[in-house]
């Protein structure tokens, strides 16, 4: 079903693609204009009635959607393929990232590459790491509920208070802006509470999420030795998989701070900066080979590691493949729509938005939540987290 989805996407990103480089020019005519948003003072988001803005806010509300359900579904194509300890996994995601950066790189016509934005794809890879390990230990839905909740606030303490040398951003509605936050925070607490079943069962139509079962996997490792997530007791690996999700998303919510920090010094005369662009797209391909280095480098200590003999699964190599192009699509939909909507409107509502369609994903198809009371708690946090990233957005807007 994802398969026959994807071409379409593909052509649809590929389209907004096209038309964002066409109108590139005249959104920063030059190269060095708005140097309003290279002080990192986005601008306000306005609605009004003529076409130009009702045209770029569809486009800006159809990327947000695409990204959200990429972003979402991300890890769907690998939820019944063994991946064992899931570091060659990720590295193939890797890969596909990398590749998809390039073909947008050349339909970019290859702007200027800045090797420090490859430290915010370093800092994804770190978190990339523990992903797997995540949604074995407490399921797909609340395993990216939680650092979806994380990655939010990260974000947006690092714009809000000007941290990691980006400029401090100013809100109209400095209360409701605040009341988002908490209510992001405290959703994070209850999901703590969330029971998920991902249990191992001899049942073929309720096999866990990546599942660690070598007959028949396709695995060329040692097959003696087991991951160590699947061999420790279900309270300890909940707790693990809950810490390892706010790790993560600590790690996703920094990630864009390079770029953020480049674009906030392109104005300054005396920054070795000075004149970079401020048009988000150009350092997409820039992050993406951070990520390729980096999990090259993670892979080839892992395989050091294990004595050149790493669980190689084959049967995850094309899953990981679509799992990757999924995850740079919905990242050029989401730099889309940061240019045509703002990202202090963007970032919030997808970082809630991809949680919850993981959440719909791991409660309804495949059925990781269960029991009447677990499902009111996880539903409960679901709209809290929800409310917070809507008032968050709100809060910017005047």
């Amino acid at each position: 079903m994802l398969e026959a989805k994807c071409p379409p996407l593909l052509l649809f990103v590929t389209a907004l693609l096209l038309v964002s480089c066409q109108g590139a020019e005249q959104v920063l005519p030059g190269g060095t204009s708005g140097e309003h948003a290279a002080t990192g003072e986005l601008e306000t988001f306005e609605i009004s009635f003529n076409s130009t803005n009702m045209t770029n806010f569809a486009y800006g509300i159809a990327a947000n959607v695409v990204a959200v359900l990429l972003y979402g579904s991300n890890f769907v194509p690998v939820k019944r393929i063994e991946t064992g300890d899931g570091m060659f996994f990720q590295w193939v995601v890797c890969v596909a990232i990398w590749v998809v950066s390039m073909v947008g790189d050349l339909m970019l016509q290859s702007p200027k590459f800045h090797p420090f934005a490859m430290l915010g794809g370093v800092i994804w890879a770190t978190g990339n790491i523990t992903a797997v390990p995540i949604v074995k230990a407490i399921g797909l839905g609340l395993g990216i509920l939680i650092w979806g909740s994380s990655s939010l606030l990260m974000g947006w303490a690092s714009s809000r208070f000007g941290w990691f040398g980006i400029a401090a951003q100013d809100v109209s509605r400095p209360i409701l802006n605040y009341c988002g936050a908490g209510l992001c925070l405290l959703s994070g607490l209850i999901f703590f509470f969330v029971r998920t079943d991902v249990e191992l069962h001899p049942n073929s139509e309720s096999i866990p999420l990546l599942i660690d079962r070598r007959t028949n996997s396709g695995s060329y490792g040692p097959i003696s030795s087991g991951f160590w997530i699947d061999v420790i007791g279900p309270k300890t690996r909940r707790f693990i998989g809950c810490l390892l999700a706010v790790v993560s998303g600590l790690l996703y919510g920094s990630s864009f701070a390079p770029i953020l920090y480049i674009k906030s010094h392109s104005s300054c005369h005396d920054s070795m900066f000075h004149g970079a662009s401020v048009y988000d797209l150009d350092y997409v391909h820039a992050q993406c080979s951070g990520i390729f280095v980096a999990s090259t480098v993670y892979f080839a200590i892992y395989c050091a590691a294990m004595k050149n003999r790493p669980r190689v699964y084959s049967r995850a190599i094309l899953p990981g493949l679509l799992s990757g192009l999924m995850w740079a699509l919905a990242t050029y939909c989401w730099f889309l729509a940061n240019n045509y909507l703002s990202a202090v409107i963007t970032f919030p509502i997808v970082s809630a938005g991809y949680g919850l369609v993981a959440a719909l994903w791991g409660s309804l198809v495949f059925r990781e939540i269960k029991g009447l009371a677990n499902c009111f708690v996880f539903i409960l946090a679901s709209c809290v987290v929800l409310t917070g990233s809507l008032l968050t957005a709100i809060s910017k807007l005047q």
